[in-house]
């Protein structure tokens, strides 16, 4: 549930459920909210969530289970992932290490059963875990002018390096900074308070210094689609992270965890299964559309849409890693639709996303 419901309404927005939360859909015009985000800077509220692990095991006990190394120096996170004994993403994690806590960022379906998963696993180790999604408004703050955005009301310094915070306050309230990893292509933070801040924090984030526009998920989509960036509930999930090439989230060189020695035969050799491509294909694809190399099925569209910086329709698709053709063709209501293989991003924007799907070097 979005913890700001009326100022939502007020903007006229169309909600949709995700992961069992209500979040924005959009307000009436997502593709104007979209080159909003692309020209300047818009604001979303994310629809994650969080749990808390604390105790004095935390670091070593959260680090034990996930593919990345968690930091131990408050201030700072890292982008993980849970893999099953197969090697498939369970799910997608951002940690981060708030001083006598770990917050863990999870998607909004997952963090009840990832809490009680942990909390049964625990033995003598110090350590307590709770979901605690109700206690906090997230709020992300994307575009080519969001470092602007957020300095005209934010009383600290932004943070510069990617997945590191800093406190401070936003009007009377206390607020956390957190420098994303540019998921839209674009400059981005997400800043976090207390639930009952958050109608506060961000109509100040709306309304103080530049304004910036309000914008939900279906721009969400089109955004992170045009800057290349894989999303857990479309691209991720189950799936082996070498295939998806988010090199980002794995640490080759941390000890043994759930799912390492799948991922590991993978990286040894070489060559995926699979790719993540960008696709511009003559018409709008569903995710599941097949896609053929001649009469050869090499793939599967995992989402498309009407991209606005592109003036036309984009897609992800995993394809076959072998396939070298520049034009395949899709299936688009039992039509075959030709679409050009393109490289990610399909948008340059003002950064690019840390989850810019990468693969080994001499894999090609």
């Amino acid at each position: 549930m979005t913890v700001v419901p009326e100022l939502h309404e007020s903007h006229g927005a169309t909600f949709v459920e995700r992961g069992g939360r209500r979040v924005v859909d959009h307000y009436g015009r997502p593709e104007r909210a979209h080159r909003a985000v692309r020209n300047a800077v818009g604001l979303l509220e994310a629809g994650a969530g969080v749990v808390e692990v604390t105790g004095d095991d935390r670091v070593d006990f959260v680090d034990n289970a996930v593919s990345n190394a968690v930091p131990t120096e408050d201030g700072r996170g890292v982008y993980a992932l849970l893999l099953d004994p197969q090697g498939g993403i369970e799910t997608e994690l951002y940690v981060f290490n708030a001083d006598a806590r770990l917050l863990c960022f999870v998607p909004p379906q997952r963090a009840e059963a990832l809490a009680e998963d942990w909390a049964g696993k625990t033995f003598i180790q110090d350590v307590d875990v709770r979901v605690a999604t109700e206690d906090f408004g997230v709020f992300g703050v994307h575009g080519p002018t969001a470092t602007e955005k957020v300095a005209s009301v934010f009383t600290e310094q932004t943070p510069d390096e990617p997945l590191t915070f800093v406190r401070g306050t936003i009007g009377d309230w206390g607020a956390t900074v957190i420098r994303t990893d540019d998921l839209t292509g674009e400059e981005g933070y997400e800043v976090i308070c207390a639930a009952a801040d958050a109608a506060r924090v961000a109509d100040t984030l709306l309304t103080r210094g530049p304004n910036a526009a309000p914008f939900g998920y279906a721009t969400w989509n089109t955004l992170t689609l045009e800057a290349g960036s894989p999303l857990f509930e479309t691209e991720l999930e189950g799936r082996v992270p070498n295939v998806c090439g988010v090199r980002n989230a794995l640490d080759f060189e941390k000890g043994c965890y759930v799912g390492q020695e799948v991922v590991s035969k993978i990286e040894n050799r070489g060559r995926p299964s699979k790719r993540l491509v960008g696709l511009r294909p003559g018409a709008v694809p569903e995710s599941g559309a097949a896609v053929f190399d001649g009469d050869r099925h090499v793939g599967e569209v995992t989402r498309g849409a009407d991209c606005p910086s592109l003036e036309g329709p984009g897609a992800l698709a995993f394809v076959d890693y072998t396939v070298e053709t520049d034009e395949v063709t899709v299936r688009v209501d039992g039509e075959d639709v030709a679409a050009a293989v393109a490289d990610l991003p399909l948008v340059e924007g003002s950064s690019r996303s840390g989850r810019l799907p990468r693969y080994p070097e001499g894999a090609e």
